[in-house]
């Protein structure tokens, strides 16, 4: 049965069943989702904001949602993720008194009702969403004067991979990311409002194409894109990448792009809910699957 996911974008049944795998060693190798966490929380700590509901979608193991249960102790905060593997880790780091409520759910369908949410905080979570749903489900449950703050990664990210891959076939072999301004246009679209975007740029260096690929693996982040090639890569192909790779080694080590996006969009306000017959606004799909490259 062929994914009725675009090219490009991830599967969402496989993203899940690599996050299960990869709860085992997530947080010994999520150093780019904790820099993210990081200052995504620091962007969230300028606003002076009181609110009572909070959600950490895409919670993973759960440290995000330790922090804003600590910097909103008078809100209830719920850890959200798909990965069921991925939740019984945040359990474990809640604690006795109960830090914060575990949930299964996932980002395009939450178990929340119209204009309840406060706060949805999502690091590193929409490159394994489809964007419009994304953001439609955000602007349904945000109340009017709720956030979304969120992170996400550029077109710019693994560049360098995306370049080794093609000296060596045309097959899809990293995930499509949405372009920063593109992003924006999303969340208007979906009835959110005021969004707020900036990007950072950051290298991460790795001694050999074994660490890269071992910590790819570790957080969850391997090949689930729709379009992929449905075989195992040869391993002539998996060498001529690794040797392509090494071409672009200097002073002993490699390094690889990472395009981080910031992201504070606010509920709707002057929007009519969709269910009272507000006419719907959609991203064109063809210009989605040129951005990523596949169309």
């Amino acid at each position: 049965m062929r994914s009725s996911t675009p090219n490009g974008l991830p599967e969402p049944v496989a993203a899940m069943r690599r996050f299960n795998r990869a709860s085992v060693l997530f947080d010994e190798a999520d150093a780019v989702h904790q820099l993210a966490r990081e200052r995504l929380f620091e962007r969230l700590q300028l606003l002076k904001f009181e609110p009572s509901i909070v959600i950490d979608l895409g919670a993973a193991t759960g440290k995000a949602s330790v922090d804003l249960a600590a910097e909103f102790p008078k809100a209830q905060t719920f850890a959200i993720d798909r990965s069921l593997a991925m939740l019984a880790k945040a359990k474990t780091r809640r604690g006795d008194d109960g830090l914060f409520t575990v949930l299964a759910g996932c980002a395009e369908n939450l178990p929340f009702s119209n204009k309840t949410v406060d706060l949805i905080f999502a690091n590193l979570l929409l490159p394994w969403c489809v964007p419009d749903l994304f953001f439609a489900e955000a602007a349904r449950v945000l109340r009017e004067d709720g956030l979304l703050s969120f992170s996400t990664v550029g077109p710019d990210t693994l560049i360098e991979v995306r370049r080794a891959w093609a000296s060596v076939d045309d097959a899809i072999h990293v995930h499509g990311f949405v372009d920063m301004h593109d992003i924006g246009d999303l969340a208007l679209r979906a009835g959110l409002t005021e969004p707020v975007m900036d990007v950072d740029r950051i290298k991460v260096t790795y001694k050999d194409v074994g660490s890269f690929v071992a910590d790819v693996r570790a957080c969850g982040a391997g090949n689930v894109a729709a379009g992929r090639r449905a075989t195992f890569t040869s391993r002539g192909r998996w060498a001529a990448f690794g040797d392509a790779l090494e071409s672009m080694r200097r002073d002993g080590r490699f390094v690889l792009t990472v395009e981080l996006i910031f992201g504070q969009v606010w509920g709707r306000s002057r929007i009519e809910d969709r269910s009272k017959g507000t006419a719907e606004a959609t991203y064109p799909l063809a210009k989605m699957r040129r951005q990523l490259g596949h169309d």
